[in-house]
């Protein structure tokens, strides 16, 4: 296995500067100019040393270099300086953001936390919901509790994240505003500290919307997949012979049962942590969460493309990783699954 992981990880470096490669060619082809909304009074050699000053009067395989290794905060300056020369002779490796002329790492990093905070938590709660839900559903296939979950699952996987998020902010938060303790803010207010058991029933409360909006979207769609993982080995032959030699019903279906079934349901878990980032875009607009979701749509309306770019490339980042983390997981589930 940690011969697997090593070759899985040697092989993804390739992997992820060619996707590198493809995304700043694919938005340097794209139109726009940083200096755009700068007003025309400005004197056009200004214009040409703030270009300078956001790296773009230097060659495409410089910037593409100086973007690639801010993103990983990496400042081997020494050895750049010696291999580049005067292109890195100010010291200077951050990608400015063209919106906000501030390094883009460090307004990632900023954001993180918020997303970290929604989307983490949501898809923590719909994996837990999810799973019981799948299981059970599959254990008494037909029943009213199946039925039920069923109607649910298709009402969550359907009805757009959007529509929800309003709908909840409607009922919540515009309706219910004559003030309950259970009120529900409509608006995520980033600047709250947690400091005191007050400020931390304030947060529980303006993370309740998103994260039900996330949750309901990712437990309808991952139980849908356990019920039917769980259906299909529930008549298998080794099902039956547990059963014959006297295992108990609880170990049959908890143990053996359960532990094949996640096996595809592990991969749906795992190639779904990007998506819900990408979903959480929606989300964190209807909901103002200042997080990644927010700074990306902001940065395509305002043409910052470094921005946009060290996104994209974070989600790309995502999916490569949580496809290993899938693959490591299928040995440990499954004993017979050996990749060495």
């Amino acid at each position: 296995m940690l011969n697997f992981t090593i070759r899985r990880l040697i092989i993804a470096v390739p992997t992820l500067l060619f996707i590198a490669v493809v995304i700043f060619g694919l938005l340097q082809l794209a139109p726009g100019d940083p200096m755009a909304q700068v007003p025309l009074t400005v004197p056009p050699e200004v214009k040409e040393r703030m270009r300078e000053a956001l790296g773009l009067g230097q060659p495409i395989h410089i910037q593409f270099w100086k973007w690639l290794v801010q993103f990983f905060w990496v400042e081997p300056q020494v050895l750049i300086d010696h291999i580049f020369g005067s292109h890195f002779a100010d010291g200077k490796l951050r990608v400015l953001s063209w919106q906000t002329r501030s390094p883009v790492m460090d307004i990632v990093v900023q954001r993180m936390p918020q997303t970290l905070w929604v989307v983490g938590m949501s898809y923590i709660v719909g994996i837990l919901i999810a799973l019981p839900i799948g299981i059970y559903s599959a254990y008494r296939q037909y029943s009213i509790f199946d039925q039920l979950g069923t109607f649910i699952a298709m009402i969550g996987f359907s009805v757009p994240t959007f529509f929800t998020g309003v709908l909840l902010i409607v009922i919540f938060s515009v309706n219910m505003d004559h003030g309950s303790f259970w009120w529900f803010p409509s608006i995520y207010d980033t600047t709250l500290k947690v400091t005191d058991w007050a400020s931390f029933g304030q947060q529980i409360r303006q993370m309740a919307m998103p994260v039900t909006v996330l949750a309901l979207y990712n437990a309808a769609q991952i139980s849908r997949f356990m019920r039917a993982s769980m259906l299909d080995n529930l008549n298998q032959d080794y099902v039956r012979t547990a059963r014959a030699k006297g295992v108990g019903e609880r170990a049959v279906v908890m143990v053996h049962v359960l532990r094949n079934s996640l096996i595809p349901v592990v991969t749906v878990i795992a190639l779904g942590v990007p998506q819900v980032f990408g979903g959480a875009i929606i989300t964190e607009q209807v909901f103002k969460v200042n997080g990644l979701g927010q700074l990306l749509i902001g940065a395509i309306e305002a043409n910052d493309l470094p921005m946009v770019q060290t996104l994209t490339f974070i989600f790309a980042v995502l999916i490569v990783l949580f496809n290993l983390i899938a693959d490591v997981l299928y040995g440990i589930l499954d004993p017979r699954i050996r990749y060495d």
